[in-house]
């Protein structure tokens, strides 16, 4: 088996857990119609912040950006 990092969602408890999300989404349209078109704003408002938290995953700490403008100006000054 390689090192690399498997995807939660390929795994067997991601699979799971995106069968389970399925039917709670089937049911959700099909039983509860109008309940889920009127929360379909909110849900839309929701989708923001919630991009924005798992969108910035993948930056990393900010801290490093004063060390690396700090190498530049010492290779300038040399």
């Amino acid at each position: 088996m390689s090192d690399s990092k498997r995807s939660f969602w390929l795994t067997p408890n991601g699979l799971a857990a995106m069968g389970l999300i399925g039917g709670v989404l089937y049911f959700l349209l099909t039983e509860h119609r109008a309940h889920f078109i009127y929360g379909l704003p909110f849900l839309i408002l929701l989708l923001c912040p919630v991009m924005h938290i798992f969108m910035h995953r993948g930056h990393g700490d900010h801290g490093g950006h004063k060390h690396r403008d700090k190498a530049n100006h010492e290779r300038e000054d040399a």
